[in-house]
Order: structure tokens, then sequence, then C-alpha cells
């Protein structure tokens, strides 16, 4: 390493480490990051590196670096070398030779959201933006940044430059324990914001997680924009964003836990849609050769080919650019949406702090079960609904860049009306080990699509499922193996 770029007081959010790689043509980028978990000594470190096209490493190249690590025999350390990374500009220094190529190279600390800010101006029409929020009829309001690296994002780019009024932005300020919450954008952790949003007095509201990546949006009285809805109707109205008019649309792409409702969109716009399994690197592979123009996943997370991260400010900048060209409010975008494509029902159900053993048998005999051939056509009962069984496999994804196979990402089983369940492993809640289900229902008909959705969607207790198969091995006992 030759020269060191660094976000001033050491914040950069994840989608401006992205920009900052492309813009500079870095070799990549290393983020320290605990994501949306407590950090520090007692609390969850990670190390991420990014690639020279700002996206997450491939798996080929996390897998070498794995490889050159185990064959360091030493490294040199020093340890009395300050810098000020709260003081903008170069700061060179002599060190030993020991230490080339970085013997006199600078450090470079830079303004966190300038460089980013600027790519934001080439993708959105900002006058019409800042034409919603301060001409006449204003839309208020109200964006929590939730105590991560968003405060000086939110404060710049929404308020400084688009004309938002300083009291719209909340807990901008970086906090190394979030202030004591827990900086995940959704229902279960961002109540401030729905509670505000419920009093009716602002028309638009949004959260953000810690590093950025991704966020949630709230209409007015809190009405609720489901992540697979958002990434639909973000799809359908590109026409807004002056990137889109320029660039074209070339393809999607959502991972395979995310809602159909973007497949609806993609065949009215005749535009291929690409089912990857969950991970960024996935999506990066398929903006550069060209393929994909938009993507998202089903956990907050969307964005497009102008970065390789998912970009929680620019999908907020989305959804107010569609406001302001729509003039209407979220909640009849999202309602005419429905109406024209039908509201996908989405539900996903997290059981976590599993042992890994445990999580390994259950998954074994679920996958022996649903792939068992005479599982198809087998028929499950929902109310007055009757659930045929289509489809059902362990999803396995083929890029279609460089044809590589990525394996065991999940068990599907899709019903003969297009309805889904899907049981994954994921490690990502950092606790232990965690299944998640997802359930996913089709309605058409728009005197249904007030409903709520765990009441809609096929959510069969994954006991009913088990307890057809042999007893987890390790796990004693009968009776449902994951919790009700």
């Amino acid at each position: 390493i030759g020269r060191l770029i660094i976000g001033q007081n050491g914040i950069l959010s994840t989608p401006a480490v992205s920009c900052i790689i492309r813009k500079i043509k870095a070799a990549g980028g290393i983020m320290l990051t605990a994501s949306h978990c407590p950090g520090g000594p007692g609390g969850v470190f990670g190390v991420k590196f990014n690639v020279s096209n700002g996206g997450p490493a491939p798996d080929v190249v996390s897998d070498k670096i794995y490889q050159i690590s185990k064959t360091i025999e030493e490294y040199a350390i020093c340890p009395d070398l300050r810098i000020d990374l709260s003081r903008l500009g170069r700061q060179e220094f002599d060190l030993e030779n020991k230490f080339k190529p970085f013997r006199v190279s600078p450090v470079e600390i830079v303004d966190p959201v300038d460089i980013y800010l600027n790519l934001l101006r080439t993708v959105f029409d900002f006058s019409a933006i800042k034409s919603l929020l301060t001409g006449p009829g204003q839309l208020k309001i109200r964006v929590d940044a939730m105590h991560g690296v968003m405060g000086p994002y939110v404060r710049k780019v929404l308020c400084d430059e688009l004309g938002a009024p300083a009291n719209s932005a909340i807990n901008c300020i970086p906090l190394e324990d979030f202030g004591g919450q827990h900086p995940d954008p959704n229902l279960t952790y961002a109540t401030a914001l729905l509670e505000t949003m419920k009093g009716g007095e602002y028309g638009f509201g949004a959260a953000f997680d810690a590093d950025g990546d991704r966020y949630m949006i709230l209409g007015q009285n809190g009405f609720f924009v489901s992540p697979s809805d958002s990434l639909a109707i973000i799809a359908a109205n590109l026409s807004c964003i002056p990137y889109f008019r320029q660039v074209g649309v070339r393809g999607f792409g959502r991972s395979m836990p995310t809602s159909t409702a973007l497949d609806r969109v993609a065949k009215s716009m005749k535009v291929p849609v690409y089912e990857t399994p969950a991970g960024w690197r996935f999506f990066s592979n398929l903006m550069d050769s060209g393929r994909c123009s938009l993507c998202g996943e089903e956990s907050f997370g969307t964005g497009s080919d102008h970065l390789r991260e998912k970009d929680g400010l620019w999908a907020v900048l989305v959804w107010l650019s569609i406001l302001a060209a729509r003039k209407q409010s979220v909640e009849e975008i999202v309602r005419d949406h429905w109406a024209k494509f039908g509201r996908h029902y989405h539900c996903r159900f997290d059981y976590e702090g599993l042992e890994p053993k445990t999580t390994y048998y259950i998954m074994r005999d679920l996958e022996a079960l649903v792939t068992d051939k005479s599982f198809i056509g087998q028929q499950f009962a929902v109310g007055s609904h009757v659930y045929s069984v289509a489809k059902t496999d362990s999803f396995e994804y083929v890029d279609p860049v460089d044809g590589t196979v990525t394996k065991k990402q999940g068990l599907r089983i899709i019903f003969s009306d297009a309805s889904r369940l899907i049981f994954r492993l994921s490690s990502s809640s950092g606790v232990r080990a965690t299944i998640r289900l997802y359930a996913e229902s089709y309605e058409r008909d728009p005197s249904s699509h007030d409903q709520e959705p765990q009441m809609k969607t096929l959510v069969p207790s994954p006991a009913l499922l088990l307890g057809r198969s042999r007893e987890a091995e390790g796990i004693g006992g009968g009776g449902p193996v994951l919790p009700t």
C-alpha cells in the first residue's frame, strides 16, 4: 500500500467508499465496520475488502487472501505514528525503509461527503427535489440517521443542498454505541420514527442503518413500504431519474428471497431479471458486464450501476424524485402500483440463536423432504385457500458472466399460484446461527390489498414440515424443532 485516503474522523458510508474507489481508480478499499451491530472490544469488529470496481470482493479474491494469509511470516508496525483524522488534507511521513512503498507517501484525510455528493448531482435532478422540499405546499420530511455514519450525509445532502429544514433530520451525530439504539432501519428498531410518522405531520419518512447502505421508507400516518415493494416501485419509475433517461435500463437483479414483485415490472418493461444468491458481489458482476441497471434485496438494500454497493441515500433520493414527478403521496404511489401489478405479500421470520449443529440437521432434513419427488403436488390448506406444490429445489446460481456456480443457497417451495416458501441459513445476525423463513403470496384483486402480510402469506409451521421427516439427529425430543 503506497497511499491511504481516509474519511474525516474515520467516517465513510459504505456507498461513499465504493464511490471514492471508483473515482480515484484505487486498487481497493478496506472498511472496518461493525455494520449495524455494537462495535468495540466486546462487540463486533468486521474487516471488509472492496475491490477496484468499488464492490465487495468476490469469493475468488477472498479465498486467495485467505491462502496468502497462511504464508505470512512477519509484519512491521509503527506504534509511534500519529495521524490527525480530524484535519482535512495531506499528511506525509518519513518512515524507515522497511515500510516501503509507504516511506514518504501521504495519508490524505478527505471530506466524507463531497466526492459522493458530486456523483449524486450527476444522477438526480436536484432542483426538482429542492422544489418539492422548499416550494409551495412543501413536503415535510423526517429522516433518522440512527446515530450511525449517515448523519453528515443527511445534513449536507438533504438539509444544506436540498433545503430540508434542519429539524427534519434527527440522530445525526455518529456515536460509538449508536446512542443505545440498534441502527437497523425496520419497524422493529426504528420505532421512534414510526411513532412520529403516525402523527400525520410529515409526508415522508426515512431511516438508515449504521453504515448507510440500507434504508426504510414510510409515508404519512406511518404507511410502511416493504423493501420488496420499494424495489419494484423504483424499477417502475426509473424514468423519473435523469441518469436512467440518459443511459437506459438494461436489466434488473434481485436476491432469491426477495419477492417476485420486481419480475412483474421487468416483464412489462421487457427487460431481464437475474435471481442471485444473497450478497452484493453477485450484482457487481452483472453490472460490470452491462447486464444490470437496478438491483435489490429484501433486507432493505437497493442500488444501481452508479456504484457497486447498495446505497440507502440514493434510494431515498429516488423516492423523493418519484414524489416530485408524480405529485402523489407515498401511499398513493404504492396503491397505484398494486392496482397495476397486483400485490406481493411478503414476510420474513428469523429463528435466531440456534446451535450450528441444530441448523445443519434441520436444513438437511428439510432438503430431503422437499426435494423428494413425492412432495410435488402435495397440498396445504391455509384458511379457505389451498396451495399446491409445483416445484422445489435447493437454489443454486450459475453466474452468466463467468460461469461460476454457487450452490446450497436456500430451499425453495414454489406453489402453482407462484406463492413461495423459502428456508435459508444466515450468519449475518451475529448471534450463533439463524434460519430465515420467507413467505410470499400474490394477490391480484384490489379489494384484498389491505390485509396484514402475515395473514395473507402461506406460513405453515416449520414443525409441520419437519414433523414429517426423520427426527433431527442430536436435537433430541419430539415436537417443533423451531420456535413457533
